[in-house]
């Protein structure tokens, strides 16, 4: 068995706990793929603006953003962007959430933040509106045909500032639907363990034909590798396919941890060196689990 923990563990947070509950069926069967979803079913493109200069960067990993400092997180906001439209571009990001009764939640961190402390931060920070839609803009425009759009903000709590302002954008990689139709089709059950917020969870799902409760959104690293261990107890192998630092521990934690490389940017050794296979296009993820079958 791999060794689950190391010291180059990656942010994790623990806002939320989540409770997974096995399918009484689930211990006749004999393989588990649980996905990750940006990156890894979803080609993504990521934007971020330093809230100081107004400086853009462009391809952005938002994990390593998060990393650069001992308290920083990733807050996410759930609900309806198109909202943001509707807003004086001045208003700042702490009113836009009380008047549009929007919720934000933390989707990773460099070490435990609780969510009533990130809020403090955004209560203090001039963070605006403009800035928020700024982002999105940018996002918008360089994927036309965008399906899945989100937004967040990364807080510092040592230093109680918002260093930086984010959108994401992303599609189905062309490929994605036929491999969870093969997987399925094949008697594999398929899960996604996500950082990303239900809202847009729920349309990949339903894209994909995953039913809701066999996805787990805002999980941290340790909570994406709690749900493969707990699989590990009903199923004969579980696959874990992800692409970033954020699925280091689920991908030590599974029986065959995937790395896909076809988002195309530059990952980690350490990363590398936790997977037992590396693959450049999501199919050959069938290729493997035919073989586990076989």
């Amino acid at each position: 068995m791999k060794h689950i923990h190391s010291n180059a563990d990656p942010p994790s947070c623990g806002v939320k706990i989540i409770m997974f509950q096995c399918k009484a069926s689930s211990m006749q069967k004999r393989v588990a793929v649980v996905f990750d979803s940006a990156g890894t079913l979803l080609r993504m493109y990521r934007v971020a603006k330093e809230s100081a200069t107004g400086v853009v960067l462009d391809n952005i990993q938002t994990t390593l953003l998060v990393a650069q400092k001992p308290r920083r997180a990733l807050v996410i906001m759930n609900g309806d962007l198109e909202s943001t439209i509707l807003s004086c571009p001045q208003m700042t990001f702490h009113e836009f959430l009380g008047k549009y009764g929007i919720s934000i939640e933390i989707s990773c961190s460099s070490s435990p933040i609780g969510l009533d402390e990130a809020y403090g931060v955004i209560q203090k920070s001039s963070v605006c509106v403009g800035d928020i839609r700024d982002v999105i803009s940018i996002v918008r425009g360089r994927c036309p045909d965008v399906f899945y759009l989100a937004a967040g903000i990364i807080v510092d709590t040592e230093e109680s500032t918002v260093p930086y302002v984010l959108s994401t954008g992303g599609r189905m990689y062309s490929k994605t639907p036929a491999t969870i139709t093969e997987l399925k089709r094949m008697g594999a059950d398929v899960f996604i363990a996500s950082g990303d917020g239900y809202h847009n969870l729920k349309k990949l799902a339903l894209s994909v034909g995953i039913p809701m409760k066999d996805v787990f959104g805002v999980a941290s690293p340790r909570e994406k590798e709690r749900i493969v261990l707990e699989l590990r107890n009903s199923y004969g192998t579980v696959i874990m396919v992800g692409d970033g630092m954020n699925d280091i521990l689920a991908l030590r934690a599974a029986d065959i941890g995937i790395m896909t490389t076809q988002q195309g940017d530059k990952r980690p050794q350490v990363l590398q060196d936790a997977a037992d296979r590396i693959i450049d296009n999501i199919s050959d993820v069938k290729d493997i689990v035919r073989q586990v079958l076989s």
